[in-house]
């Protein structure tokens, strides 16, 4: 089963290499890194293309450099790998992420797989915080998730067979990794691992916070999810349908 990496990366000198360390120790020689970069103005130009000289596994593109959510699809769509791992690029993989979240594939209907992970600092200390599953209430359903989302990036992978479901992301919608989570539970099903299997690192410079936006943000927010969710069942249901005619 090739794995593959998809690396949304924007100005992330600071992390990348201790990142990029804990994620090649885990891969095979035949999985990838697929790093799409928006930009590199803080110095790190040469040390990704240092890394990638250095590892043929590591494939650098260049973002379309407009914002988050179409730097994550541009890296998911050059991805070859049969499972599709979402990272960050200021986070550390724990050693056994790779093959507990494989494992977890293994269970049948199984379209995406979400696990726990620990809070740590700009130092990659652990700061004692509740992990991210206790932060966030995680666990799976459509209506659980609209409220409050269990969907975080950089603790998921996914089966390839949903990428007809998931891209193109819609314009309107600004959470990518609630849009694969809810695909992934409308086209089969996910399983939520309780061991956390990264460190989860909180510094100045995050792009996701942990904390709400206003009130007047979130409605605004969920009534752009709720008309994209038209879209997402429709996918889903063009999906199964094929399914069931081959």
């Amino acid at each position: 089963m090739k794995v593959s990496v998809a690396m949304a990366y924007y100005n992330g000198g600071e992390y990348i290499n201790e990142q990029l360390s804990s994620i090649l120790s885990q891969l095979g020689e035949e999985d990838e890194v697929i790093l799409s970069v928006d930009a590199a103005d803080d110095g790190s130009e040469k040390l990704l293309k240092k890394r990638a000289e250095e590892d043929a596994r590591i494939h650098l593109l260049r973002g379309p450099g407009k914002g988050v959510v179409k730097n994550f699809a541009s890296a998911i769509t050059h991805c070859s790998g049969d499972v599709i791992f979402l990272s960050d690029q200021d986070d550390i993989w724990w050693d056994d992420k790779v093959k507990t979240v494989l494992r977890a594939f293994q269970e049948k209907g199984t379209a995406a797989v979400v696990h726990n992970a620990e809070i740590i600092d700009e130092h990659g200390e652990k700061t004692g915080e509740p992990d991210l599953f206790a932060m966030r209430g995680s666990h799976a359903g459509l209506w659980k998730n609209f409220l409050k989302n269990s969907y975080v990036g950089c603790c998921m992978a996914f089966r390839r067979e949903l990428l007809p479901v998931i891209l193109p992301i819609p314009e309107r919608m600004y959470m990518h990794d609630y849009w694969i989570g809810t695909a992934a539970e409308l086209c089969g099903g996910v399983t939520f691992i309780g061991q956390p299997l990264i460190g989860y690192r909180r510094h100045g410079g995050n792009v996701t916070e942990l904390s709400h936006g206003s009130l007047w943000f979130m409605l605004k927010k969920r009534m752009n999810i709720l008309r994209c969710l038209f879209v997402l069942k429709k996918r889903a249901a063009q999906r199964r349908k094929l399914k069931s005619t081959k």
